[in-house]
């Protein structure tokens, strides 16, 4: 979820909502917590829920209304029992709703809600992989009892319309039905009925199969989901939404609805315009990743109260429109929730994913500058990350979706493999990773991944994984390079590459690009760089000028220090002699020379045979180049070879040069 190039983690927590306008990863990521944050329970939260379930299916089916804010009806939980004889378990909820009553099979069970739970003990025992379901009957008044936190009573328009929303994600499905409540579980699929007062319209995840007028002024509708879904995911939102529909031709002739249900008073042409580019966003995504997931039933928006985005299952909750977020949103409908992250230490899966996929579509519809640009603008966010991308406190909804950490780095260190593998193994990987049967429509890790990505790429990543994943920081680099003329032609050069201690990793292992500029063409030598002081020898066919480390900007990195054009005795090349034009030349011809120091300087003309005919320059000179103009005239030589010398200090350099009378 998001807002575009993201903004330092305490101004996602203290400044002012406004200030994320730019950014959809940085309002994926502060409206989150904001959202979250407002429940002020977070420590009593119980993660990751009861291991001896495996839940496969939640059916909720509840009336709604605005005046007053109360929510009352059933979740139905069906399940399969982990373990023998087992004669209790317990869901997640949180303290504050009413539960009536927890039926299975026609008939009531006992049950005790505190703590945000409800435990609940079973009138037999079942056996391991033995199937069952219960229904747990509640209801609430959010006022009364103090906010159900993920799920939103407001206000929009000149009327004051009512709008009703969940966003549960991370710890918020609890706040508003019973539920295993961690990614880790999904079910297989899900129905939500909701009844609600008959001038408004709710939406929810998958495709509305019925709408019914139930009486008492009211409609019930009935959302079916048909995929796997995490509960986190499962949504409503609800208000007398405009509808606007595009269509998807995912293969010739096979079309899916794209359905973006707005606020009626924002439905206007610059609206729909934006909408409309969701339909290219698929296309693209579509084909860097793989088919969209869920090409059975939608996918879409639902306005709502908050100036962020939350990528709910095939139908993305949104309250800043720009191209960034809508990008941004739908590529988590293949990262986050057609793969979804196993727990939230590994949150990147999601954000990181659907951050970078923003660059890949700029990349596609605007070109290589601007995905360029982008990545440097995250790089400048993923600086500022503190502790390592997997997340050591997920207790913490700021360190989950911390911006700079989950959303920036986690993109940068996308980019980053692709420099690793190149880009066309790279997408690959992708595709295979969404593609792999033991993955695709349900959790992941960050080993999973890399699994996924060595298999492809026949590399051992472990160094990548582990350094940008598990480490913190990043490299802060310093190089020496030096050169010399080889006896069998070209030049000998060598670049010395150290890196500033880190914590962990104590250094960065990456291959290395470096690009050097010579006086013909310019030449590409990768290294890999996998010790904290390393020297590397590569060659030339003309002389070096200067060298760009990591010219394509592959690594995230700072540059401490550059040493140029160092031999290996330490005699620095800029003390350089160059030959002089015209050669042969009549009278006069030109000679460039560089001198490192501050220092005596003579530049002198010498015969062949060593005697000394004049001086050019004769005077104490600054460090920097230097072109001198040359007329021999004066000195009435024969047509032949001669020899220029310049000392500067200790070093002292010699050319020939050729004078036709």
């Amino acid at each position: 979820m998001i807002n575009r190039k993201i903004f330092f983690l305490f101004a996602i927590l203290f400044i002012s909502a406004n200030l994320f306008a730019q950014n959809a990863a940085s309002v994926c990521s502060a409206a989150k917590i904001r959202s979250f944050n407002r429940l002020q329970k977070l420590a009593k939260v119980n993660y990751p829920g009861d291991e001896t379930i495996d839940v496969t299916y939640y059916k909720l089916d509840f009336e709604i209304t605005a005046d007053p804010d109360y929510i009352n009806g059933y979740t139905q939980i069906d399940f399969v029992s982990l373990q023998n004889d087992l004669t209790n378990f317990f869901l997640d909820f949180a303290d504050g709703r009413q539960v009536d009553s927890v039926v299975m099979n026609g008939a009531q069970l006992n049950f005790v809600y505190a703590n945000d739970k409800i435990e609940i003990t079973l009138s037999s025992a079942l056996a391991q992989n033995e199937k069952a379901s219960v229904k747990v009957y509640y209801q609430g008044d959010p006022e009364s009892s103090g906010g159900f936190g993920s799920f939103a009573f407001e206000t929009h328009g000149a009327q004051n319309t009512p709008v009703i929303w969940s966003l549960s994600e991370p710890y918020g499905a609890m706040y508003w039905f019973p539920s295993k409540d961690t990614p880790a579980d999904k079910v297989d699929s899900s129905d939500v009925w909701v009844s609600c007062a008959d001038n408004l319209y709710a939406v929810s995840n998958g495709t509305l199969i019925a709408k019914k007028r139930i009486g008492g002024g009211k409609f019930q509708f009935q959302w079916k989901n048909h995929y796997p879904i995490a509960g986190y995911l499962i949504s409503i939102a609800i208000t007398d939404y405009a509808i606007y529909k595009n269509q998807f031709e995912y293969e010739p002739d096979k079309f899916m609805d794209v359905i973006h249900y707005n606020y009626p008073e924002n439905l206007g042409n610059s609206r729909k315009s934006l909408l409309d580019e969701t339909v290219n966003m698929l296309d693209v995504f579509s084909e860097k990743y793989g088919p969209y997931p869920f090409l059975k039933e939608k996918y879409g928006h639902a306005e709502f109260g908050w100036s962020g985005g939350m990528e709910h299952q095939t139908c993305t909750s949104i309250g800043y429109y720009a191209e960034s977020i809508i990008a941004h949103e739908l590529a988590h409908q293949w990262f986050g929730d057609k793969i979804t992250c196993a727990d939230w230490h590994h949150i990147w899966l999601n954000e990181g994913f659907a951050t970078y996929s923003e660059s890949v579509y700029d990349e596609v519809k605007y070109g290589k500058n601007q995905y360029d640009q982008d990545i440097n603008s995250e790089m400048g966010n993923a600086k500022r990350a503190v502790g390592s991308i997997w997340v050591q406190d997920i207790s913490s909804v700021s360190q989950i979706f911390n911006g700079p950490r989950s959303y920036s780095k986690g993109a940068v260190v996308l980019h980053m493999l692709r420099g690793v593998l190149g880009k066309e193994t790279f997408f690959n990987v992708l595709k295979t990773y969404l593609a792999d049967p033991d993955l695709a429509y349900g959790v992941a890790t960050t080993e999973d991944f890399q699994a996924v990505a060595e298999e492809v790429s026949g590399e051992d990543l472990d160094y990548f994984f582990s350094e940008w994943i598990y480490g913190e920081n990043y490299p802060i680099y310093s190089y020496e390079w030096g050169y010399a003329p080889s006896d069998q032609g070209g030049y000998n050069c060598w670049i010395d590459i150290s890196q500033t201690q880190n914590t962990n990793p104590t250094y960065f292992t990456m291959p290395v690009q470096i690009k050097v500029i010579t006086t013909g063409d310019d030449t590409y030598h990768t290294f890999f760089n996998d010790k904290m002081n390393q020297t590397f020898a590569f060659q030339t066919d003309s002389e070096p000028l200067t060298i760009q480390f990591d010219p394509d900007n592959l690594i995230l990195k700072r540059i401490s220090s550059i040493t140029e054009a160092f031999d290996e005795n330490g005699n620095p090349h800029i003390f350089k002699l160059s030959q002089n034009y015209p050669n042969p030349f009549n009278p006069s011809t030109k000679i460039t020379f560089t001198i490192s120091e501050k220092s005596y300087v003579e530049l002198a003309l010498f015969d062949m045979l060593g005697n000394k005919i004049g001086t050019l320059v004769n005077e104490v000179k600054n460090p920097g180049n230097y072109e001198l103009s040359v007329d021999l005239s004066e000195y009435n030589l024969s047509s032949g070879t001669y020899i220029y010398r310049l000392t500067s200090g200790k070093k002292t350099a010699a050319k020939k040069m050729i004078f036709l009378k």
